[in-house]
């Protein structure tokens, strides 16, 4: 006759982990009050239209999505009523060449949206993280928020080098 045994931590710690990935990973997961679904953890997505150097618009599953970069910001170029900022064309003309009409992948990181209702996202353009090259040439600063904060190591080291080398932004404005 077998004999039963109490789970023991690992089991629990395996139920747990599995409660997590249901409540906080899965496809559909609904967030804001239920008023939109959120992709999981990541996914890939259209890129419709580039809005500027850290926001773009993606299709995802046919919704029309926008997309806000986690980790950095680029000089503002298309904000109403506000001028140009210095270097803010170049940033918006990079991340076009780096993402337009293509298809990318999207990363989440523990907030999946904004308080403008958008994505935010770590950018995959093929093997290359997007968010990263735009730092690392110097079209954008770091911009870390909480808890959205994965790649702020990643961010600040190739911030630190570009400001170094003069590259982008760091060289003109």
């Amino acid at each position: 006759m077998r004999s039963r045994r109490k789970p023991g931590l690992g089991a629990i710690a395996l139920l747990f982990v599995a409660s997590a990935l249901l409540v906080w990973g899965c496809p559909g997961a609904e967030e804001g009050g239920g008023k939109r679904s959120t992709p999981a953890r990541a996914t890939s997505a259209e890129v419709e239209r580039v809005v500027d150097g850290d926001t773009i618009e993606v299709s995802i599953d046919g919704a029309t999505e926008d997309v806000r970069y986690i980790g950095i910001d680029t000089p503002e170029s298309v904000t109403p009523g506000e001028p140009v900022e210095c270097f803010g064309r170049r940033a918006s003309a990079f991340n076009e060449r780096l993402v337009a009409g293509r298809t990318v992948r999207l990363r989440f990181d523990r907030e999946r949206r904004d308080d403008y209702g958008r994505l935010l996202a770590y950018v995959y353009a093929g093997p290359r993280l997007v968010n990263a090259e735009l730092v690392r040439q110097g079209y954008a600063r770091t911009l870390t928020i909480a808890p959205n904060d994965s790649r702020a190591p990643l961010f600040d080291r190739l911030e630190r080098e570009a400001a170094s080398a003069g590259r982008g932004l760091w060289g003109s404005c």
